[in-house]
């Protein structure tokens, strides 16, 4: 139940305020229709109209055409892709990198009967699932670095 303020009738000032279409939200006039049918329509609307004129007067720029027949020489996906893409680049056998591509649900669904080993919940009483996250981890950070380098250095990531 709200908790609503009731309006003293009698305070001159706030009499004024009536009569001059002010002072509703004073004493605690619920939000329906007040400020959800006329409040909240102004407020989006006018932020339609700011982005709206932000996007005419400062349009985002498309940038150079597609050329079809000059592909640059480094094409990377989005950063989260970078593990997956960086095996399909190191692995010679492009069968075996598309099998190495689909190990990685099935690891992912093997985690929970990882976890499920041992019933305690802190890591260091899990030594399995700790292992395996850790060195999941490792790999997955190291290829995903290894995939913003050319392809010589990208299995070292240019440390020797």
């Amino acid at each position: 139940m709200a908790t609503i303020k009731k309006p003293d009738l009698s305070d001159p000032a706030l009499r004024e305020k009536l009569k001059k279409g002010m002072g509703h939200n004073y004493y605690g006039e619920p939000a329906w229709p007040n400020d959800l049918l006329y409040i909240f329509p102004v407020v989006i609307l006018g932020t339609i109209g700011c982005v709206v004129a932000l996007a005419v007067l400062d349009p985002a720029l498309v940038g150079e055409p597609a050329d079809p027949f000059a592909t640059p020489l480094e094409i990377l996906p989005e950063w989260y892709l970078y593990p997956a893409f960086q095996i399909l680049r190191i692995v010679p056998n492009k069968l075996l990198g598309v099998a190495l591509q689909s190990a990685i649900p099935l690891g992912l669904m093997l985690v929970p009967f990882i976890e499920s080993v041992n019933k305690f919940q802190n890591p260091f009483r899990r030594p399995v699932a700790t292992t395996v996250f850790l060195f999941g981890t490792l790999v997955t950070l190291w290829l995903g670095i290894g995939a913003t380098f050319p392809i010589d250095k990208s299995l070292t990531l240019g440390l020797f």
